[in-house]
């Protein structure tokens, strides 16, 4: 593999970096511009990278050859030798020829913010499948930033026949080989779709609904996955600090079976190319029977990190009035007393009142199937999420009279694990029960025992 596939790669922990947050002025006031470079700050301290230096820089306008001014640049470059940086990390996206010419001129390395997120997403991948996802979305990154920065693009290979002739250039190699790497991972991940389509179809067999974690980048779902399961997959207060998916049985207090899927962390200014990469994962989401939403309402900028997660998901055709969303707005353990009574009073009854409420405190009802206050590090309000999620399964739930022989046990066991028996009378051969099932229950329950003749 030439040096033209690796460009955002060779960054080392420890490497002495600095961090840019450009702030153009049509984006200006869309975001905090503290809170912007904060986050880019902990993207680069999830690499273990050593930011010596970090600023905000304004722009009036933008440049096509470097996106700077030709002053801000030398001033880059003066602190970038005064500092003895080796990294730069732009938090924007660059062409590939800014990012050339900003590497010559500031003479370091210069990676922008998805180039920085795919480096993460390398470090973190462990997988086959993780590390697939990684490759093709670098790979597709890489493609359109071919271009001559370096002279051994320069050469030529020969030609076949015997008149010679120019030959193929390193560029066209490269360009080649990457998109041949492309179409074989393609075809590895599509191995990996109907791996997962193979699993979910077991898991529908075995009557698990699944329910999908989904929020921000560290926003408390790998803990609040670790509270739910009792499993111990890593939680750390660092920007991605899981990559792959991981799944887990649990049961619910009514004593139901789900499967708890957590997924990778979204973030702001995902690029398209990264979403499509993740889509064998993220299929997870879209066909979850619930998704839980969670929120870190601590944080300063919940409502934006709100809203691209929602973008994220409108991307992936889960409209924001989902009924299957519930909201998760976590870690309240850090608020205030009075804003923490507020939250939890205000979530209780949002989940009673869904839609229908339009408040005017500055907390919205997001999601149509409810909300909850938690934390998911002490454990507070998860009852309330479990009855939560209970709800929502149920809600597409029917009464069907069943009539069973008094005898048939394991029907009877069946129908306690899988639906709730609200209603039990008992003759001396039969007993007729009211229970409340979904419908594809109701339909196993017809196959598995074939002895259901009243409609509901």
């Amino acid at each position: 593999m030439t040096e033209a596939f690796t460009d955002i790669s060779g960054i080392r922990h420890g490497d002495r970096a600095l961090v840019i947050n450009p702030i153009l002025k049509a984006q200006r006031f869309k975001r905090d511009e503290d809170a912007a470079l904060a986050e880019t700050i902990g993207l680069a301290n999830a690499i273990n990278l050593t930011v010596m230096h970090a600023e905000n820089i304004g722009l009036g306008k933008t440049t096509p050859r470097t996106l700077f001014g030709k002053g801000q640049v030398e001033n880059l470059a003066a602190l970038i030798e005064g500092h003895e940086i080796i990294l730069t990390v732009i938090n924007h996206t660059l062409t590939p020829i800014q990012q050339r010419n900003l590497e010559q001129d500031l003479k370091c390395k210069v990676i922008d913010r998805t180039g920085l997120i795919l480096e993460i997403f390398g470090d973190r991948a462990r997988t086959r499948e993780g590390m697939l996802q990684v490759e093709l979305a670098a790979l597709n990154y890489q493609k359109s930033r071919l271009v001559k920065s370096w002279t051994h693009l320069e050469r030529q290979r020969g030609g076949f026949g015997f008149l010679g002739g120019p030959g193929e250039s390193q560029l066209e190699i490269d360009r080649r080989l990457i998109t041949n790497r492309i179409i074989r991972l393609k075809k590895d991940l599509d191995q990996v779709r109907r791996t997962r389509g193979l699993q979910r179809e077991a898991r529908v067999r075995a009557e698990h609904p699944t329910v999908a974690l989904v929020g921000y980048t560290n926003a408390g779902k790998s803990t609040l996955f670790n509270r739910l399961t009792g499993a111990h997959v890593e939680a750390k207060d660092m920007l991605f600090a899981t990559l792959d998916p991981t799944m887990r049985g649990m049961k619910l207090p009514a004593g139901h079976e789900i499967v708890l899927s957590d997924t990778v962390g979204f973030i702001s200014d995902l690029p398209t190319h990264l979403i499509e990469s993740f889509r064998a994962t993220l299929e997870e989401v879209q066909l979850a029977d619930v998704i839980l939403h969670v929120r870190d309402v601590a944080h300063p900028e919940t409502r934006e990190q709100r809203d691209s997660v929602m973008e994220i998901l409108g991307d992936l055709g889960i409209a924001g009035d989902d009924e299957r969303l519930i909201e998760v707005q976590n870690k309240i353990d850090v608020l205030p007393p009075d804003s923490r009574k507020f939250l939890v009073d205000y979530t209780a009854r949002i989940s009673d009142e869904a839609a229908h409420i339009i408040p005017t405190d500055g907390v919205r009802p997001e999601a149509k199937g409810g909300m909850a206050g938690v934390s998911a590090l002490t454990g507070e309000g998860i009852a309330g999420l479990l009855r939560l999620i209970e709800k929502r399964l149920s809600a597409q739930y029917r009464a069907y009279k069943i009539d069973i022989m008094v005898s048939d046990g394991a029907a009877l066991s069946w129908l306690h694990a899988h639906g709730k028996i609200t209603h039990q009378r008992n003759t001396k051969t039969k007993s007729i029960l009211t229970v409340e099932m979904d419908a594809a229950d109701y339909g196993r329950y017809q196959s598995k025992f074939g002895k259901q003749h009243d409609k509901p």
